[in-house]
């Protein structure tokens, strides 16, 4: 069932027998760079359960980001509440295969993320954090209107934190 439409995706739940496709960029050291290891098999499958749980207890979690054309599983996006600087806040994150990035999917998912946000949800604020090195994921929360929200520090390092409010 699709959650979200766009011009070129759409976004459903996620399920377990997409481990395989979601373990192409969460098993994948490049792409996990900023995380503090590569996912094993387990935990691509125990990342996919969370996301399972998330739908029932928030109605919303990280997403299957399906490219429409050749109907292609690319990546993860979505609404997961994530605990920021002691505050519990809905997070906009995303994980797209390395042979899909450049291409602005991430931005279009993240977008159709933060208005499904407002729109759906009524959060009043989204928002995006990653480790300070992580540029390319600043760039797309900044693509889709985020602003600088404040630093913190947690296990993985010194994090940014970026805001988008509702209009």
């Amino acid at each position: 069932m699709k959650i979200i439409e766009t011009e070129r995706l759409y976004l459903r739940e996620l399920a377990i027998e997409d481990r395989v496709e979601l373990a192409k960029v969460l098993s994948n050291p490049e792409s996990m760079e900023f995380y503090p290891h590569p996912f094993s098999e387990e935990e691509v499958e125990k990342w996919i359960r969370w996301n399972i749980d998330n739908y029932k207890k928030y109605s919303h979690g990280l997403w299957a980001v399906i490219l429409k054309e050749g109907d292609v599983f690319i990546g993860d996006c979505g609404i997961t509440m994530q605990t920021v600087d002691h505050e519990v806040v809905p997070e906009i994150g995303f994980h797209i295969i390395k042979e899909y990035c450049g291409k602005g999917y991430a931005t279009e998912a993240a977008l159709a993320c933060k208005e499904y946000a407002f729109d759906v949800l009524n959060y009043d604020k989204v928002f995006s954090y990653t480790t300070v090195r992580n540029i390319p994921s600043q760039k797309v929360a900044e693509k889709i209107g985020m602003k600088l929200y404040k630093y913190f520090e947690n296990q993985n390092g010194k994090q940014i934190v970026q805001v988008a409010t509702k209009a």
